[in-house]
């Protein structure tokens, strides 16, 4: 919505500013203590990396405002950082630890005296606690480099960092580089037990020799570069007889002959999946849980399978599988047949695996985010562009991205002005602002949240329509593609919003549409790209509003992840000011109000998301209303993002964050259908 009448004019909230508490300090140290003197005796216990955070708050990771610092909160951290214990910093001094705060993934940690310099002591440095311990480093490692190691061979991990590696890590999923010696070569084979500094082991899914390097691929996530790369070594971890696929298969069956856009011999080309008959045997190994064996012997877990009419599809954790390599005429084992608690096999319609960056969803049992919020404070100001930052418009801080994620709500909707990023039409983006933006992501990372970027411009850039001659399509896809070569790496990124509800769009929107999800797929052919509908988006009025969005081939092809963006409030007219505070509202009203987005997805079999939704805190039977929506939301595996949340919107009856920290009757109902389950293997509905 969210700054316009019902008439279709823009408007402008008054908004007061929010102040946020600073996240993540329970106690302040003013009295200077001087550093306690490094004796010779002293050991090294445990080394670990400073995170390498820079805002408001931090500089390389060290507090500005009290003497503390924030590492990785692994295992091996949470041990080692006690409070009493001391720490040396790299400037040789050693302080006692007073505190220790566990925040997500990270540990603040608190020591005394005087504050930190972080120019100093902070990240790339490395914080050690010192001891009697054996000398260890990050996650349990070996002080020198040696990862923990079962089997006694460890290789070093090349030196690499560039677009692609960091500190000879791969970026994009689990892999290291290390020289290619006969050793090496010999060690590190597919289905190989490999164990990374941080202490985790994972099996080796493919290794590539290049030149005088190796590249070691593995199953699950992707590794942190700067936990577990140079100079830390990858580590051979030692196999036992009781490991998946060293006992008799449990079950063998053929791979399906299935070779079109998807299927490569019977493999999923998009990530690990294949096709094997839906036979009552099959059905009962093919578990999630179980472990799988390929034909090259490595061995993966099932993490999900489904019945699609006479065949059955079977998904793996890791890497994408080689369907030349390992598809049809060749057979898959079960060779464990342990299915983990809850695991089942789902009988379900055919649907195509997502291929979105999505991380587990807290309180759900699947990847899809269904329920998030707006952080709208970048969007405010339209009618002053470019505006003055901190005057006319904002960026939320991390203590917003904290609360929703504490919330279940990881997944946010962040506006940004067009004319914001790119003052001046085909030039390059705005530094300043990009530096805001990408902060902006590094916070939501740092709480697991993630984003989608929407452009809320309503189809105009400083007032022009897009198609003119003033502001040609070619721009807007111009300026997309610059958005997406800053962003494309960033791991808090979900996907694009191209554009927040197109109105009076002279027709020309499926054509600019068209023309920046192109451009961003040039770069990007992973991350959703959020298709925006014209007349605001209004769900309710989509199909008279939007019969030639999808006209395109191009625009209905499921490769290319799109997912069309609606919007539904409840008020008569559909606008989202609730100027009538009077009104009430049918139980039904807002499924009635989506019904007709969800019926045209189905229809056209396409993937959909409500972008904003609101309602006023003042009417019960709103609550029960929009209770009744995310129901019918979920039921139908379509995500919805609430407006709205954020800073700067003083007592806004539908804001979830007021300037009086009043209760917000809308939270219950969202953490409600947050923590609800699903089972939701894609965006829907795909019916």
């Amino acid at each position: 919505m969210s700054f316009r009448r019902s008439t279709g004019k823009p408007r402008l909230l008054v908004a007061s500013v929010a102040l946020a508490t600073m996240f993540g300090v329970t106690t302040v140290y003013n009295q200077a203590v001087a550093a306690e003197p490094a004796t010779a005796s002293a050991t090294v216990a445990f080394t670990s990396p400073i995170n390498r955070f820079n805002s408001k708050d931090f500089v390389n990771g060290v507090w500005k405002n009290v003497p503390a610092f924030s590492v990785p909160a692994t295992t091996a951290s949470i041990a080692a950082f006690k409070r009493g214990v001391r720490v040396r910093f790299a400037d040789g001094q050693v302080r006692k630890i007073t505190q220790v705060n566990r925040v997500g993934d990270n540990l603040s940690v608190y020591v005394d005296g005087a504050l930190l310099d972080g120019s100093k002591v902070g990240a790339p440095n490395t914080v050690s606690v010192l001891g009697d311990a054996p000398a260890t480093s990050a996650g349990g490692t070996p002080k020198g480099g040696s990862a923990p190691t079962d089997s006694g061979y460890a290789a070093s991990i090349n030196n690499f960092t560039n677009t692609d590696w960091l500190n000879g890590v791969w970026r994009k999923s689990a892999g290291v580089s290390i020289p290619a010696t006969e050793a090496n070569k010999e060690a590190f084979k597919v289905g190989a037990k490999a164990k990374t500094a941080d202490g985790v082991t994972r099996t080796v899914t493919r290794v590539t020799a290049s030149g005088a390097n190796l590249s070691v691929f593995m199953d699950g996530a992707p590794i942190d570069g700067n936990v577990a790369g140079y100079p830390r070594k990858l580590a051979l971890a030692a196999s036992s007889a009781s490991e998946p696929g060293s006992a008799a298969p449990v079950a063998t069956t053929p791979l399906n002959n299935f070779t079109n856009a998807d299927w490569l011999n019977g493999i999923w080309r998009k990530s690990a999946g294949f096709s094997i008959p839906a036979t009552a045997a099959n059905q009962a190994a093919f578990k999630a849980g179980a472990s799988a064996r390929l034909a090259d012997g490595q061995v993966r877990k099932i993490t999900r399978s489904q019945v699609v009419g006479n065949n059955m599809s079977v998904f793996l954790e890791g890497a994408a599988i080689d369907g030349n390599a390992l598809g049809y005429p060749k057979t898959i084992s079960v060779v464990s047949a342990s299915a983990g608690p809850g695991a089942t096999t789902e009988a379900r319609p055919a649907q195509a695996p997502s291929t979105g960056v999505q991380a587990p969803v807290a309180g759900g049992d699947s990847g899809i985010r269904l329920v998030g919020v707006n952080l709208s404070a970048a969007g405010f100001g339209p009618q002053v562009v470019p505006g003055t930052y901190g005057k006319h418009y904002f960026y939320p801080d991390e203590s917003y991205y904290k609360k929703y994620a504490d919330n279940g709500l990881d997944l946010v909707r962040l506006p940004f002005l067009w004319e914001r990023i790119q003052p001046k039409l085909n030039t390059n983006l705005d530094s300043a602002e990009l530096a805001r933006l990408l902060q902006s992501l590094d916070l939501a990372q740092k709480h697991g949240v993630k984003v989608i970027l929407d452009m809320h411009n309503y189809y105009r850039y400083y007032g022009k329509l897009i198609g003119t001659k003033e502001v040609p399509i070619e721009s807007f896809a111009s300026v997309w593609k610059q958005i997406v070569q800053k962003v494309v790496n960033h791991p808090a990124v979900l996907g694009y919003g191209l554009m927040n509800e197109p109105y009076v769009t002279n027709g020309l929107w499926p054509q600019a549409a068209e023309a920046a999800a192109k451009a961003i797929r040039t770069l990007d052919r992973e991350r959703w790209i959020y298709v925006a509908g014209d007349r605001y988006s209004s769900a309710f009025h989509w199909p008279k509003y939007n019969p030639t969005l999808v006209n395109s081939p191009w625009m209905r092809d499921p490769k290319n992840n799109l997912v069309y963006e609606a919007h539904m409030y409840l008020d008569k007219d559909y606008s989202g000011n609730y100027a009538d505070r009077s009104e009430t509202y049918a139980p039904d009203l807002g499924v009635e109000r989506v019904k007709p987005f969800v019926d045209w997805l189905k229809a056209n079999n396409l993937r959909g998301y409500i972008g904003e939704h609101g309602v006023p805190d003042y009417a019960p039977s709103a609550m029960v209303a929009m209770d009744n929506l995310l129901t019918y939301l979920r039921q139908n595996c379509v995500p919805m993002t609430y407006w709205a949340a954020g800073p700067w919107w003083g007592e806004y009856v539908l804001s979830l964050d007021t300037k009086s920290n009043s209760h917000r009757p809308q939270l219950t109902v969202l953490k409600k259908h947050a923590a609800a389950t699903n089972n939701c293997t894609s965006i829907g509905p795909l019916r």
